[in-house]
């Protein structure tokens, strides 16, 4: 990860060849387009790919799960059971839409503890958002089988662990609905991107709606074509799609890359004392975008985390002061900074945002450091990177 290092010959070849046809959006001027139809394209190619029957392209990952909770029937007063450890715009896509995030913990796989989700649901839980973070999977079979038997919609969020699966099966498959980003730091990238998929050809319908206005795009004629839900722009262009075409062809050789520098680097450090790694359910099924580790305490990951920068080990997170992915820096949601929300504000519906507590997650977080994987990395860099980590932790 991410897939911009390998940036190359294939996407200037697909970019220009859009180009030539002088036709960038994705519906419309067929007579222009010379038959093709590069977003159609990339989503018949990822729904193979992935092994689901449909797939919508559109415009960001965050794009991808408001379009995914939006076409589930997410809307307002319901509550959708979230991750602390995220993507801040799964919390902006729910609130957006109205309804209320309940937080519950993550366990060690840095995903939802199913149990945990199971505390929390109450009558007004309409869905959860299970987040496969860092690059592998939640317990989603347990997640799953809870949704099933409690009658709640799972969504999953694969922005960072395109690729990856759980005992064969995709990531993205098991819910009802799976979203994914394909924005410049992604295992693929078009730049800015992102795609819903699901089995259910009423959802896919709706989703290819709402991310355009409302359309249902039954004729070519968009000025004929039928609006039967509220929609907004959320589409993706013929250029970014053309890029995330070709980077797709070269998902397997980026997952293959990921695995083995992840791999030496696991290897290499799993005789330290008091280091552990994270759980993974499917250890074979890990997209490796990430090495992720737990040090004994947080002083401990706070201080490993300042000396691994230190001595030139760049891109290794501690996410537990990060203002992006972690609640605790999430001033905006505690504030409910924005106009959109003063109805929910008036209902009294968030108030439970000022003051999140999972203890749980805080005590494996302030233990976490994740090191990302880089495609890039020779056998020298990883040799160095090596040596520069067992110094730091040992």
């Amino acid at each position: 990860m991410p897939g911009f290092e390998i940036l190359g010959a294939e996407e200037r070849a697909e970019v220009l060849d859009a180009m030539g046809s002088g036709v960038l959006m994705r519906y419309g001027f067929d007579a222009a387009r010379k038959g093709r139809w590069r977003a159609l394209e990339f989503e018949e190619a990822l729904a193979r790919r992935l092994g689901s029957k449909h797939a919508h392209v559109c415009s960001s990952g965050t794009a991808a799960v408001f379009t995914a909770l939006a076409a589930s029937g997410v809307g307002a007063g319901d509550e959708v059971v979230v991750p602390p450890f995220t993507f801040v715009a799964d919390l902006e896509a729910v609130l957006w839409l109205g309804a209320i995030p309940v937080f519950a913990e993550i366990d060690a796989t840095l995903c939802l503890a199913p149990e945990s989700v199971e505390a929390v649901i109450s009558p007004r839980t309409k869905a959860v958002l299970a987040v496969h973070m860092c690059g592998a999977m939640a317990r989603i079979d347990a997640l799953a089988e809870l949704c099933a038997r409690r009658g709640i919609t799972l969504i999953e969020d694969v922005a960072q662990a395109l690729g990856a699966s759980f005992h064969g099966r995709s990531l993205g498959t098991f819910g009802r609905v799976g979203a994914f980003s394909f924005d410049y730091v992604k295992t693929i990238t078009c730049g800015e991107g992102g795609a819903v998929i699901t089995d259910d050809a009423g959802l896919h319908d709706a989703a290819q709606a709402f991310t355009d206005h409302g359309h249902d795009h039954r004729g070519r004629d968009r000025g004929a074509d039928l609006h039967p839900i509220l929609g907004l722009n959320f589409r993706i262009s013929e250029l970014h799609a053309a890029v995330g075409l070709a980077q797709l062809r070269k998902l397997d050789q980026i997952l293959e890359r990921q695995r083995a520098h992840k791999q030496y680097l696991k290897d290499g450090l799993a005789d330290l004392a008091g280091l552990t790694f994270r759980d993974l359910p499917d250890p074979a099924g890990d997209s490796a975008t990430f090495l992720s580790f737990f040090l004994p305490t947080e002083d401990q990951a706070r201080a490993a985390a300042r000396r691994l920068a230190e001595a030139g080990v760049d891109g290794c997170f501690y996410w537990y002061d990060n203002r992006w992915h972690y609640h605790r820096q999430w001033e905006h949601l505690r504030e409910l900074c924005s106009p959109a929300l003063l109805a929910v504000r008036k209902a009294g519906w968030l108030e439970h945002l000022r003051d999140i507590r999972v203890p749980q997650s805080d005590a494996l977080m302030g233990r976490t450091l994740s090191l990302l994987i880089k495609l890039g990395w020779s056998g020298p860099d990883l040799e160095h990177r090596l040596e520069r980590m067992r110094t730091v932790l040992r």
